[in-house]
């Protein structure tokens, strides 16, 4: 098994037991041990490393795995809007792989999007056509 494919199975069940409620409550648990258990030791210089440590090394490696995490989901979303683009009739296809676009690029669409959103709101101009529509529709 390649290593990309291990560290993606295992940072997809760390990231997925370490949002369930157990977890929190264990680290809570972990936690309370540790500060009943300073008087036991003396609150000495090794008891406080202990915590450091752990917690240190914990939210070093976790660092890794939201990352992980995050760029699966935030890729699983970019996937599901472009389907969204592709099926919109009326959508333009050139907003697919937005998100791999530069900043400068980026703001462009968005000023044409704004430009796009400013004449949609634009109050429609009443026709003669529209007028008679509605009257011999409304007969």
């Amino acid at each position: 098994m390649a290593i990309k494919d291990l560290f993606n199975r295992m940072s997809h069940a760390v990231s997925k037991a370490t949002g369930q409620p157990i977890t929190f409550a264990l680290a809570v648990a972990l936690v309370v041990v540790w500060a009943v258990s300073g008087p036991i030791f003396g609150y000495s210089e090794t008891w406080q490393l202990v915590i450091n440590t752990g917690t240190t090394i914990i939210t070093f490696l976790m660092v890794f795995v939201l990352q992980s995490s995050q760029n699966r989901d935030g890729l699983a979303l970019q996937l599901k809007l472009d389907e969204l683009i592709l099926a919109a009739s009326k959508a333009e296809n050139r907003f697919i792989g937005a998100e791999k676009l530069t900043d400068e690029e980026i703001r462009q669409l968005r000023d044409l999007c704004d430009s796009q959103k400013v004449k949609a709101d634009a109050p429609k101009p009443r026709t003669k056509a529209r007028t008679r529509s509605k009257r011999a529709t409304a007969n």
